[in-house]
């Protein structure tokens, strides 16, 4: 009897230690987010996305930069947490109760709960701007939205915050030093402090190691091992550039007396492609930085004035987006192309995709289309279609197509060995089966058959033709 009761308890403890590894496992990965820009003309259709993000990465967190209908339809049901924005120049009406209560009802209640927004950000780097206007509307804005969101019963589940960059800073080395330019100090940041604190609403922050190094300081930036910089009044090591960042944010909130405040990290990024002048900028570096990144913030470790804390981040950005203005290197902030291919691994695909999706893609080196070119944001088309490789398609990329199809978790049993589609064994007949489940899962859009340009879309049912 003693015998049995101690097998029982000690498969009980296993399963609760199974459990808690599990749970502590899902902890270290709920922190990771992206910033999910839209400056582009070659983006896959948001339904696309949402669907890569669930089963493809470990993302649970994404950032808009407005309040997309179509994106926010489309991250419905997938438990992802969503960050909406109050773009810049709507700022100044969000202050009248009517337009922020308009505002809610039309961005926000015909959405939730079935997509789960936790965060609106009123405006991005607004103190940035240097617009009075805005500047001077920012936390009277806040406040109005925050009211109407009580109004709809919101308030407890979707905080209202604004991003800064880090110019709001006067000094910030070394970070004990630490302090909010003189003006706004006291005058915006100390009531937005107030607000955010009584709303229970985090302090959101842009740092960018990356505008930050010198040749001198790379390392420093990438998290690579390196002497460190000592504060000289606290006598504590800082191994990398964004620690220093952050405790200078803390050491300026200290002064004004809100250390309590949760700080997010609402963006960092490092590009991986740049200017031919710019040093440091490349897909490793990109990689080592995101990479670091991503496992330091979820550490536990903290910043030296933080010690044992994980911080909320979002990685910029989801996608290279071509349309964006400026350096070469604003084009090249991605982790994914627009085919969701990834620019560099930085650690945030799940083991089964990353074995499967090609990491270094060549869209210039394949078949000739046998259609005309198709654009990524058109409608699904209607009527019956199939999604088929293309004639003389080669077959080691048929094969990636395979393996990155059914890496997804899309029902390949059929072309297992056994299954009824296994015949004929081929590496094309298992392709057209593997290329077609995939494009009528993802809703049927153009750009769900392009497979790196290896497939092509029909309107003849290969089931009553041999391949």
């Amino acid at each position: 009897m003693d015998n049995s009761i101690a097998i029982i308890f000690s498969s009980m403890v296993s399963k609760i230690l199974l459990l808690l590894a599990s749970t502590l496992f899902q902890v270290v990965l709920g922190t990771i987010g992206v910033n999910y820009g839209t400056v582009a003309n070659n983006l896959p259709p948001p339904p696309q996305v949402a669907h890569f993000l669930v089963e493809s990465t470990i993302i649970n967190r994404v950032r808009l930069y407005d309040a997309n209908p179509d994106i926010l339809k489309a991250l419905a049901h997938t438990g992802i947490e969503v960050t909406i924005t109050v773009p810049n120049d709507q700022i100044p009406h969000l202050t009248k109760q009517s337009f922020a209560e308009q505002w809610v009802k039309t961005n926000v209640q015909p959405y939730t709960p079935s997509t789960k927004i936790v965060r609106i950000s009123v405006g991005n780097e607004i103190l940035s701007t240097a617009n009075r206007l805005l500047i001077g509307s920012l936390v009277p804005a806040m406040q109005t939205l925050h009211t109407a969101l009580v109004a709809a019963s919101l308030d407890q589940q979707i905080k209202v915050s604004t991003p800064h960059s880090l110019g709001i800073l006067s000094t910030s080395s070394p970070p004990s030093t630490g302090k909010f330019r003189p003006g706004y100090d006291t005058h915006v940041l100390k009531p937005l402090f107030s607000f955010l604190r009584s709303t229970n609403a985090p302090v959101m922050v842009n740092p960018y190691p990356f505008f930050g190094y010198s040749d001198n300081t790379l390392d420093y930036a990438l998290f690579r091992p390196n002497s460190g910089v000592v504060d000289e009044n606290t006598k504590l090591l800082y191994t990398n550039m964004l620690d220093a960042q952050l405790d200078a944010v803390f050491s300026a909130l200290k002064l004004l007396g809100f250390s309590d405040l949760d700080i997010v990290i609402a963006e960092t990024g490092w590009p991986s492609e740049g200017d031919s002048a710019q040093v440091g900028v490349s897909p490793e570096n990109a990689a080592e930085y995101n990479g670091n990144l991503i496992r330091h913030v979820n550490s536990g470790a903290g910043t030296p004035l933080m010690p044992n804390k994980t911080f909320e981040t979002f990685v910029f950005a989801l996608f290279n987006e071509n349309l964006k203005p400026g350096p070469t290197g604003e084009r090249n902030f991605g982790l994914f192309r627009p085919d969701m291919t990834p620019v560099y691994d930085a650690g945030v695909l799940k083991p089964t995709a990353k074995s499967s999706i090609p990491m270094n893609p060549s869209p210039d080196e394949s078949p000739s289309p046998a259609i005309p070119p198709i654009s990524p944001t058109q409608p699904p088309i209607k009527g019956q279609r199939w999604c088929l490789p293309k004639e003389g398609a080669d077959l080691v990329a048929l094969q990636r197509n395979i393996d990155y199809v059914c890496g997804l978790g899309l029902d390949c049993g059929p072309i297992q060995e056994g299954g009824m589609c296994f015949d004929p064994n081929t590496v094309l007949a298992h392709a057209s089966y593997a290329m077609n489940v995939y494009y009528q899962a993802m809703g049927r859009y153009e750009s769900d058959c392009d497979f790196e340009h290896t497939g092509a879309i029909t309107g003849l049912d290969p089931s009553k033709y041999d391949i």
